[in-house]
């Protein structure tokens, strides 16, 4: 008996273990969010996968937090983190465009050995009139159609400023409206966009093929102020046939550097968990 009891639980031992692992959201964070505190980069990443996110926007290319493009994807393998995009801006030089757009290709260079498919312009100085407004649009339409070269599209992200109207005329409509659709898309950040007046479903409506990013940004943690209708901006744009959206987290309070932190990390994890555990945001 003792030698079949022993025959049986070497079976059991045996057979697979079908367990079905808890497979996580694509949920990405603006890693501006926590660029105070990325003095050990390893650690901070490490950090990040552990509240919960599985892709990264970074700032900057080819260099990332001191690190050069391979090495800084490697350490983003190193913790299940996929890169998105980035953050980076070069002004225009209308007398050294040739030295410009190189610089350009060292950017999208860096890009592609990230394995980004975006490269976000996060602010620019966009004029004073509507004829310097369509020099900056005809820019990033240049430099949009060299992104592609290297397998990358050139996106825009707006703050509030861009809807005021100048010469009758909305700033980020008009930017909509002249650049390519090929070269340019919107990265819309969703609480900007509330800030001016403006309302994100209502444009991802307008415009469901040139917003293929957003920005989801609360007062601070994701979903805690309750301004924001989070569920009607994540549907329409599944809707739309996109999925690509990083957290972007700013301004945690303290009196000292260890309680800013502190209160920074846990915002961070909290609004990993809002949206990992939020119906209306998909897993894939």
């Amino acid at each position: 008996m003792k030698k079949i009891l022993l025959i049986v639980l070497a079976a059991l031992v045996a057979m697979p273990v079908c367990v079905e692992a808890k497979s996580k959201k694509r949920i990405g964070l603006q890693l501006y969010s926590i660029h105070q505190d990325m003095g050990n980069v390893d650690a901070s990443l490490k950090k990040v996968a552990d509240a919960g996110y599985t892709v990264v926007e970074t700032l900057g290319s080819p260099n990332c937090f001191g690190m050069d493009a391979a090495a800084f994807k490697a350490l983003c393998d190193k913790h299940g983190l996929s890169i998105v995009s980035t953050h980076t801006s070069i002004g225009m030089d209308p007398n050294n465009e040739a030295g410009v757009m190189a610089q350009w290709r060292k950017v999208f260079e860096g890009l592609k050995t990230m394995g980004a498919k975006y490269c976000v312009i996060p602010g620019f100085g966009l004029g004073r009139d509507l004829k310097e407004l369509k020099a900056v649009c005809d820019y990033f339409n240049k430099v949009g159609k060299l992104g592609k070269e290297y397998g990358i599209m050139l996106g825009y992200h707006n703050h509030a400023h861009e809807y005021e109207v100048r010469e009758g005329e909305c700033v980020w409509e008009y930017m909509i409206e002249n650049t390519d659709p090929d070269c340019v898309f919107f990265q819309m950040d969703v609480y900007w966009t509330t800030r001016g007046g403006k309302d994100p479903v209502a444009y991802l409506k307008q415009y469901p093929d040139r917003i293929k990013m957003l920005h989801i940004k609360d007062d601070f943690v994701i979903g805690e102020s309750g301004k924001i209708d989070f569920e009607a901006i994540f549907k329409q744009f599944y809707k739309n046939g996109y999925k690509d959206f990083v957290v972007e987290q700013e301004g945690a309070p303290g009196n000292s550097q260890s309680e800013r932190f502190a209160k920074m990390w846990d915002g961070v994890a909290k609004s990993a968990n809002y949206l990992e555990t939020s119906k209306f945001v998909k897993k894939k």
